[in-house]
């Protein structure tokens, strides 16, 4: 049993999440989030903390963001997209067990004062940007840190704000070739 509450969006995320792991799950019902459902993640994250696992769709990533800023000290697990898409449709429901453990044995927390350790030149640099093959290689990298796919600028603050080490990026680097698919 996982000591922290899981935060998914929906009832169709808990049956996935429950094939997966024996966790306490809470939905927010998509972005309607009622001020009963507030007061039940704010009781679980002061009572046992909470994990964010949302779909890795722009839905999913607004929730994430809601919830991140009223909950500064929650831990975030992502699904890769690759692992989270089937029958057309993107979603925690749609991982494996196995992806759903993968996502949740790389759970990472924000850090209050964030790094500036990475930059946008950097990833310029590195071709994780501004190249035909940039999206597909952040999102393969994201996914080895476990701080999922987003466009550079994303990427950046997760590195920075997740407390992503130079030696855990060039490892992650290092195991993605452009020519990977």
């Amino acid at each position: 049993m996982l000591k922290e509450v899981l935060i998914v969006e929906g009832k169709s995320d808990v049956t996935a999440v429950n094939r997966a792991v024996e966790a306490d799950c809470i939905t927010t019902s998509g972005f309607n989030f009622t001020r009963q459902t507030l007061k039940n993640i704010s009781a679980a994250y002061n009572r046992r903390g909470i994990i964010i696992l949302t779909d890795p769709d722009t839905a999913g990533e607004n929730i994430r963001k809601f919830l991140s800023e009223r909950f500064p000290k929650a831990k975030h697990a992502y699904i890769p997209r690759d692992e989270a898409t089937a029958n057309d449709d993107v979603g925690v429901e749609q991982a494996s067990p196995e992806s759903i453990r993968r996502a949740l044995s790389k759970v990472r927390t924000m850090e209050i004062n964030p790094r500036e350790e990475f930059t946008t030149a950097e990833m310029v640099s590195l071709k994780l940007s501004g190249n035909p093959d940039s999206a597909r290689l952040r999102d393969k990298v994201g996914a080895i840190l476990g701080i999922g796919y987003g466009n550079v600028k994303t990427f950046v603050r997760r590195l920075n704000n997740y407390g992503v080490t130079r030696e855990e990026f060039w490892e992650a680097l290092n195991n993605v070739t452009p020519s990977d698919s």
